[in-house]
């Protein structure tokens, strides 16, 4: 187990660290910071003297070890379209990404859960082939559409939701959260569906072809043998071994989520992390797109670390493996 852990981590750290290179290299080949700091119109005294503040006259490897000090440090520098402390922004923004994210992976786990086992149960029935064709259009229609549709539906057409922003929102500590209001509660419908649907139809398929894989093996049928009901044999054993996948991609799904709300987060003008992401790459704000590549890398890497030892709590298999190749 600890070696699983050690060899995990270092992993982790090399990722880490190659990411924190590729989003260095941003600063070496996607513009010059010090042009958009001065403008067109400074002189050449100006501009060597500000990148000698900046520390940009220094060798390549020396700028790289003070950008990986400074990234582990949560420090970026500042936004070259704001002049705020590209830390700050991410603290401002990252509650209302994030929040979005939960939100809606809860609905595809609540929602695409029960769909799959029904779909796998019942697969000759019309509800079943009904979820599978509903899963076949959340799976093709993208995400931008699929957000206009129900900003014309159900904001425009019924006006049940508000179609834009976060609503009113409680600030607990530095923690901004919209959950614990009346409207920051209808704001987040809208974009949590747009953003939760391909997620709830991929698990809801996941979930019945795993389903199925497992119904037909040995101990399921061993179970039957011995009399066991159907409840029991569905619920007690096949779903139980179902999830051990699941739960795998759910995981990385969720860092799929936060990494990928960037269209949601626009179609709503949801003012979160995508939608800050999306403004610095139309101004070319070098320090937020290497903030925002650095951090989206680091939830996935926490999130796929998290899921392997879960995983390796779960399946037993894992554990005998390890055990014998010790």
């Amino acid at each position: 187990m600890i070696a699983f852990i050690i060899r995990r981590l270092l992993q982790s750290v090399i990722v880490m660290v190659t990411v924190a290179f590729i989003a260095f290299m941003l600063f070496q080949y996607v513009g010059d910071p010090v042009v958009f700091l001065l403008g067109q119109d400074a002189t050449p005294e100006q501009i060597r003297e500000l990148r000698a503040d900046l520390g940009l006259d220094k060798p390549f490897i020396i700028q790289f070890g003070h950008f990986l000090v400074n990234a582990t440090q949560g420090e970026f520098g500042l936004s070259l379209r704001q002049g705020t402390k590209v830390s700050t922004l991410i603290a401002e923004r990252f509650p209302a990404t994030l929040e979005l994210a939960l939100v809606a992976a809860l609905m595809a786990l609540v929602i695409g859960i029960p769909m799959g086992v029904y779909a796998a149960l019942r697969r000759g029935s019309f509800m079943s082939q009904l979820f599978m064709t509903i899963s076949l259009l959340g799976v093709s229609l993208p995400t931008f559409l699929i957000g206009i549709l129900l900003i014309l539906f159900f904001a425009v057409m019924l006006g049940w939701f508000p179609s834009f922003g976060r609503g009113d929102v409680v600030q607990v500590g530095w923690w901004s959260s919209g959950l614990l209001t009346e409207k920051g509660r209808h704001h987040i419908v809208l974009p949590a569906i747009t953003l939760a649907i391909f997620q709830l139809t991929l698990i809801m398929r996941l979930v019945r072809a795993e389903m199925l894989e497992v119904l037909r093996t040995d101990y399921i049928r061993f179970a039957r043998a011995r009399g066991l009901s159907n409840r029991a044999i569905h619920f007690g054993h096949a779903l139980k071994n179902t999830l051990v996948p699941v739960m795998t991609i759910t995981g990385l799904q969720l860092g799929g989520l936060i990494a990928f709300a960037i269209i949601t987060e626009t179609v709503f003008q949801w003012p979160g992390m995508g939608l800050l992401f999306i403004q610095a790459v139309t101004f070319a704000d070098i320090p937020v797109m290497a903030a925002y590549l650095c951090l989206i890398s680091l939830i996935f890497v926490v999130i796929n670390l998290a899921v392997d030892m879960l995983y390796f709590v779960v399946d037993p298999r894992l554990r005998v493996d390890g055990s014998a190749g010790h």
